[in-house]
């Protein structure tokens, strides 16, 4: 599968293993155990809270059965589009919006962690 619901500018590497995890049919405390991970760390790699290592990832690829290009971008051979990805132009812009408010906070995030750590040197600094 190429670009589209699944690809880098409408999902993440989590909204894809969620989505390979559920069509493979698999429950999170299943896949993880498969992992031997646990499943709250399956849960942070779905809400993109973190990443998993390469071997893990390779290991998500093979117990999937998606390739490990779709996993990082949703180019290559992965899962098809939910159907009803097309049927609602409305959800369409409503998904697009979040993901831009998604990518603003994580900016906005990353930016705050940057400040918080010249403030921190600083304070040191000063003591």
């Amino acid at each position: 599968m190429t670009d589209g619901w699944y690809g880098a500018e409408t999902a993440t590497l989590g909204d894809r293993i969620a989505g390979a995890r559920e069509a493979a049919g698999l429950e999170p405390p299943d896949l993880a155990k498969r992992l031997g991970i646990k499943v709250n760390t399956l849960r942070n790699w779905e809400e993109d809270l973190n990443e998993p290592r390469a071997n893990k990832l390779q290991m998500l690829s093979g117990i999937l059965g998606v390739s490990l290009s779709w996993l990082l971008t949703g180019d290559g051979d992965g899962i098809a589009e939910p159907e009803t990805a097309e049927a609602d132009p409305d959800l369409q812009k409503m998904l697009a919006e979040m993901r831009d408010l998604r990518t603003g906070l994580e900016s906005t995030g990353k930016r705050l962690a940057v400040l918080e750590k010249r403030l921190r040197k600083r304070l040191v600094e000063l003591s």
